[in-house]
């Protein structure tokens, strides 16, 4: 399915408050509630505490209330997003704290050396992948020295990946939204540019997330007994599972 044609037409559309995107990609349950709340809230230790300017690339309506977290200590909050839907979701918001861009990301103009940070969630992984360096160099270009770009991205070399390719299992892409991921070496490029470092965001997919967890009591302590393995054995989980928090902070 088209990215573009996707998210302007029924990717943001709302039933009972639960966007098309939500209901597809995330884990609505209540036994997971807190374990993915949580998730979200990781990227706080990463933003820095204070500044003007924060980008976040791909912002979406800003569907989650731990999103508006992100930019509480900040002047503006640039979003940029092709969604016309998203953008006028993202200023009901936002308001006036809010400065909005809607269209290519690679064809708008941003200021060189200005951002305090950048976020860039679930978003660098839709575009194609020979164009995903172009994005995280302007990317670099954009923000100042210092800065931390933070990008939620998925690692293709999982412990389920690779139990898939032992029996053979081939992911059906009819209907699915494109979708490339570079494997966790791929960052390194930027190593002259940015300090580089991969911590784990979340563990499985939401689809994985929902056949291996059961939504019951027993459910929800493995997702406390998970987000403390995560806490606790960084390297291990960002390299062996689904979704990894990339830091690059600019030299």
């Amino acid at each position: 399915m088209n990215i573009y044609k996707f998210y302007n037409t029924s990717g943001w559309k709302e039933k009972n408050n639960i966007s098309k995107d939500a209901e597809l990609f995330e884990d609505l349950r209540k036994n997971s509630e807190n374990y993915v709340s949580n998730c979200r809230k990781r990227l706080l230790k990463y933003i820095p505490k204070k500044g003007q300017h924060i980008l976040d690339f791909a912002s979406g309506p800003l569907q989650y209330k731990e999103y508006l977290e992100y930019s509480k200590n900040y002047k503006f909050r640039h979003c940029v997003d092709f969604s016309k839907s998203a953008i006028k979701s993202a200023k009901k918001k936002l308001k006036k704290k809010g400065k909005y861009y809607c269209g290519n990301f690679f064809n708008i103009k941003l200021k060189k050396d200005f951002f305090d940070c950048i976020l860039s969630i679930h978003t660098i992984y839709h575009i194609k992948k020979e164009k995903q360096k172009n994005a995280i160099l302007k990317l670099l270009k954009v923000a100042k020295k210092g800065a931390p770009i933070i990008i939620v991205y998925s690692n293709p070399d999982t412990i389920i990946s690779k139990i898939k390719k032992i029996f053979k299992y081939k992911r059906n892409k009819k209907d699915k939204l494109y979708f490339f991921c570079h494997s966790n070496s791929w960052w390194y490029q930027f190593s002259k540019k940015a300090e580089v470092k991969i911590f784990p965001w979340r563990s499985f997919s939401s689809q994985h997330q929902k056949i291996l967890i059961p939504d019951n009591f027993f459910g929800k302590f493995m997702f406390k007994i998970l987000i403390l393995f995560e806490n606790c054995f960084t390297n291990f989980f960002a390299n062996n599972f689904q979704y990894i928090t990339i830091v690059l902070t600019k030299k």
